[in-house]
């Protein structure tokens, strides 16, 4: 039952505006808990819903509630109110659709997305009341029915007989109990959809899995008898799958290592698998890292500070390949954050030697690094630039989100950062934003960490324009992207007014027998006007008024 004062504060939370409540605070639970049974009685008697199901409809509902006590606008008094609502039910029909959907667990702010189109009444759509009404038979909790909506609507769409048979036939072959099942079904609703004999050997190696470990392995002794906690297991056993793991291979090494399942919240386990993903190694190795060493699930990779050529020492990389870095990747050295440790191994080509380091037992480096003292790797000038920074910009939050994201991409606490940041124009979002795009389209991440340096201006221009000129280079020039580690500057250019005409131009000369020289991408492009214009005079004096004329294209005055 609910809490009055719960009910009243979820109640006064939802109204869209307190000047249309005219119920005193001390008698709104009380007009809620009235209005609750005037819904269910409506429910029941006049819809003939079953009194257990229209009762679930009426309490797991408050928001809809709230808003129909509310847009009713009319004060609490305790003879008359009941009366009244009852009355304005009998005579105003309600959208139970909004009710019932808010009832199974959607958000209220997300049921009109589901409310079908010209449809109040829940007779007009009896498969969707039958089938939810089958599940809570079962054992399924009524108010955790969206998530299996939410995922698998075409479950709603079955008649009740077929869903309960294929629930009896997955109980009896496989032998877990009714609140085992629930939970494998609201942790995997695909289980429940399509046809039962249908049934692939996807949902076959799944339940395969699940029994190795509940059974084989012995987890069903180690948990009590509830679907949320059947429900939270296989939530975290799903976070594997999701990952792109093979289902009918993880069984026996779940089994072995149940204790994560049963030590660590799904937020943790969620939260290594992104953080080791991040390396850009495969989610395989991923996922046999985390269940072959589930101690790593307790370690803070998030916000301790590291040396970064600390911690790469302490991996044991040698004393010539440390200097090699250093000498290599000068922009990444200094301090950082261990949460973004992925991207600085990346940003130094170095993630398949890392991996294969923590994946054969060094992972409890990780655990145990700590800075060696207080000033190890500490640049104090990066220190004092930046703080002069900051309090002469007018605006130093903006500044900060732009150095974020350059922490974030593996440049580490250094007087070369700040020169980068000084160049990159935008927001860290946005910055963000530009670089995954390159990334997107192929770019190395580490050459591209390395192009940034020599050419911070590349991250300067939207998404859009990025991919253009990509295009252009690779499919009309026929050039590939190790030219644009070269010439990074390439992306610098405008693609209408500099690089296509002149290319264009260049064409023209080479198809004209004109010019035999076949010149670089960079030649053509990075030259100046008066180079430029020079450089074709010398191939034909009258090129230049070819060029002029017919090829070069002015941008447009602003003032046009």
């Amino acid at each position: 039952m609910q809490n009055p004062k719960s009910l009243c504060t979820i109640f006064s939370r939802h109204l869209s505006s307190a000047a249309k409540l005219k119920i005193p605070t001390k008698y709104r639970p009380r007009a809620i808990k009235e209005a609750q049974q005037a819904v269910t009685e409506y429910l029941h008697y006049t819809k003939s819903i079953p009194f257990t199901y229209a009762e679930h409809i009426s309490k797991h509902s408050l928001n809809t509630l709230s808003k129909l006590i509310a847009d009713l606008g009319v004060s609490y008094s305790a003879p008359s109110f009941s009366s009244t609502f009852q009355r304005f039910l009998r005579y105003h029909p309600i959208n139970e659709f909004e009710f019932f959907f808010e009832s199974i667990g959607i958000d209220h702010a997300e049921v009109s997305c589901f409310l079908p189109a010209n449809k109040f009444f829940l007779s007009e759509d009896s498969c969707l009341l039958n089938a939810a009404c089958a599940l809570s038979s079962f054992g399924f909790p009524w108010d955790k029915l969206g998530k299996l909506y939410k995922e698998e609507v075409s479950i709603f769409s079955q008649s009740s007989q077929d869903l309960t048979a294929k629930l009896s036939r997955l109980k009896n072959y496989y032998g877990f109990s009714n609140v085992i099942l629930v939970g494998i079904c609201l942790g995997f609703p695909h289980v429940l959809a399509g046809n039962g004999d249908e049934w692939g050997t996807e949902i076959a190696t799944l339940f395969d899995d699940l029994k190795t470990v509940f059974v084989d392995f012995g987890l069903m002794s180690s948990v009590e008898g509830n679907v949320e906690v059947w429900y939270d297991i296989c939530r975290k056993i799903r976070v594997f799958y999701d990952f792109r793991f093979e289902k009918g291979k993880l069984g026996e090494l779940m089994g072995r290592n149940k204790s994560i399942f049963l030590d660590y919240p799904e937020e943790v386990l969620v939260q290594k698998v992104e953080y080791f993903c991040r390396f850009g190694v495969g989610n395989e190795d991923v996922g046999l890292l985390l269940l072959k060493s589930p101690e790593i699930l307790s370690f803070d990779l998030e916000t301790q500070v590291i040396s970064v050529k600390g911690l790469l020492n302490h991996l044991g990389l040698s004393a010539k390949e440390l200097k090699s870095v250093s000498e290599m990747y000068p922009y990444v050295l200094g301090r950082n954050k261990m949460a973004n440790l992925p991207y600085v191994i990346r940003a130094v080509d170095l993630q398949d030697w890392f991996f294969n380091k923590i994946t054969n037992g060094y992972y409890k480096l990780l655990g145990n690094y700590a800075l060696s003292n207080p000033d190890e790797d500490l640049d104090r000038e990066f220190g004092d630039s930046l703080e002069k920074l900051l309090s002469s910009s007018r605006t130093p939050r903006h500044t900060m989100n732009k150095l974020t994201f350059l922490h974030g991409i593996g440049y580490g606490e250094n007087t070369l950062t700040l020169k980068v940041l000084a160049k990159a124009h935008g927001t860290g979002s946005e910055l963000q934003e530009r670089f995954d795009c390159l990334l997107r389209n192929g770019v190395a991440f580490s050459k591209l960490c390395m192009m940034i340096r020599l050419t911070p201006k590349i991250l300067n221009q939207n998404p859009e324009t990025i991919e253009q000129k990509l295009d252009f280079l690779c499919q009309d020039l026929g050039s590939s992207l190790d030219y644009l580690y070269a010439f990074p500057t390439f992306l610098c250019f405008d693609l209408e007014y500099r690089i296509k005409p002149r290319y264009k131009f260049h064409m023209w000369l080479v198809e004209n027998g004109l010019c035999t020289k076949n010149y670089s991408i960079a030649s053509m492009v990075a030259t100046s006007e008066k180079s430029f214009i020079s450089r074709i005079y010398g191939i034909h004096p009258a090129a230049p008024k070819q060029w002029l004329e017919c090829f070069f294209c002015k941008r447009p005055s602003k003032s046009c």
